[in-house]
């Protein structure tokens, strides 16, 4: 899945960019924050599983 669609569906889900760091940028909703890699492209099981976290469906 290509990071740019990872992020649109969490945005999707309220979650929103807190900060970048160096090979992960933080998203967060509310109190809960999720780590997501900086790749163009990220591996399937691991946007499933970040999408899973973030209370989002699975694509």
């Amino acid at each position: 899945m290509k990071r740019r669609d990872l992020e649109k569906v969490l945005r999707e889900l309220g979650w929103q960019l807190v900060r970048h760091g160096g090979r992960h940028d933080v998203w967060a909703k509310g109190e809960r924050e999720i780590p997501i890699p900086r790749h163009a492209e990220i591996n399937e099981l691991t946007a499933k599983a970040i999408l899973k976290d973030a209370g989002g469906r699975k694509r």
